[in-house]
């Protein structure tokens, strides 16, 4: 058992303790409060009057497919031979060993969502992992949890280069929609062979997309401009699809399109260079804006856009921006839980879920705030040593 006490916890879930205590076994929290009797042989840590908060989660990047120094050898973020590739699977390219892990145990990150990048009209499947392990399997949280597809520039000019479909953005739609419609009619068919008692060939591409049309998973969009978020919407709406608008960065300018739609947004990075012109329009004003018109926000770093040990940083500046505090917490805790699809586990502190902790020496939404310890299901996987 592990008893962390006289920290300042920030629960998430709307009740916070100024000097409380919080109780773990097996790797859940089973109990929260202001005195909690010692148990016998419980390992005790003494936060100090620190901040105690859920551990952060990263709702949209590509650690562990595109390593730390590693060049060439180390990327696994893009397969640019296809524009349509369903059936990647992002825990066939994490590397655990990735050093970018160890960062962000560093920066008080214990879950990210991570997955392929942003070449392909259909990228692949992204999955939800712990950040400490040297078997993905066993750091799993849900896989596959989303499908990658992606609007705007990034598809445009890989496969110009190559001269090939998509070149334009009605190409790119078009495409997305003709994989949806060959997925519906290849789910039809399977259907019905089945029912028959009839053999039937597996299509890999096609079977990666059934948990899409079936809203088990949700779209995972990556969108900039105002003009791409809208027309993710569009395409989701026809199909009845779940979707995650990510970057979102031109979504303050469309925000009640975006509450309309009732997708939330995966906002970031902003603490980067403009270095394309669907990003000229980026601020940290976004989250709070549409925040403030009712979508449901989190932040990204993208990393390795931006290292992810720099997550609280970034809710910071969005709070520096003119958001409340509370909401650029939510934005990487509970929030990124909701939206991800993972807030029966992790997300707030609450009895039952995982013990996924981070303990900080002051406000972690203040740069020079440092983390004590990070703890990843009731495990101490980082300690500051100073």
């Amino acid at each position: 058992m592990l008893l962390i006490k006289n920290g300042k916890i920030i629960t998430m879930n709307g009740k916070n303790y100024e000097n409380g205590c919080i109780l773990i076994e097996d790797g859940k929290i089973i109990e929260v409060g202001e005195n909690i009797k010692i148990p016998e042989k419980c390992e005790i840590i003494d936060a100090k009057g620190g901040w105690v908060t859920p551990g952060f989660i990263e709702a949209h990047c590509h650690i562990g497919l595109i390593e730390e120094g590693m060049g060439f050898e180390g990327n696994d973020i893009n397969e640019i031979t296809d524009p349509v590739t369903p059936h990647l699977r992002a825990i066939d390219g994490i590397n655990p060993f990735d050093t970018a892990f160890r960062e962000a145990l560093k920066g008080g990150v214990t879950t990210v969502m991570t997955g392929p990048g942003s070449a392909n009209v259909v990228g692949g499947q992204f999955a939800i992992i712990k950040t400490c392990g040297i078997c993905v399997d066993k750091m799993v949280v849900k896989a596959p949890s989303a499908m990658k597809i992606a609007f705007g520039e990034n598809p445009k000019r890989v496969y110009n280069s190559k001269g090939k479909m998509p070149i334009t953005r009605m190409a790119t739609a078009a495409l997305l929609r003709e994989t949806l419609v060959k997925t519906k009619n290849y789910k039809n068919k399977k259907d019905e062979a089945v029912s028959k008692g009839e053999s039937f060939d597996i299509d890999l591409k096609m079977e990666a997309l059934i948990p899409v049309i079936q809203k088990e998973i949700p779209l995972k969009a990556h969108a900039h401009r105002a003009d791409d978020i809208l027309t993710a919407i569009r395409i989701a709406k026809e199909f009845d699809v779940m979707m995650t608008l990510d970057h979102c960065t031109e979504g303050d300018l469309v925000a009640e399109h975006i509450k309309e739609s009732g997708f939330p947004a995966i906002v970031g990075p902003t603490l980067t260079f403009k270095s394309k012109i669907e990003v000229k329009n980026k601020n940290f004003t976004t989250p709070g804006t549409l925040n403030r018109k009712g979508v449901k926000v989190a932040i990204t770093t993208d990393h390795p856009v931006l290292p992810i040990e720099y997550l609280s940083m970034c809710a910071g500046l969005a709070a520096k921006a003119g958001w409340t505090e509370e909401e650029a917490l939510k934005a990487i805790t509970i929030n990124a839980a909701e939206i991800i699809g993972i807030d029966d586990r992790t997300g707030s502190i609450d009895n039952g879920k995982d013990a996924d902790i981070a303990i900080f020496d002051g406000n972690p939404l203040e740069s020079l705030t440092k983390t004590l310890y990070t703890i990843i299901n009731g495990e101490v996987v980082y300690k500051y040593e100073g």
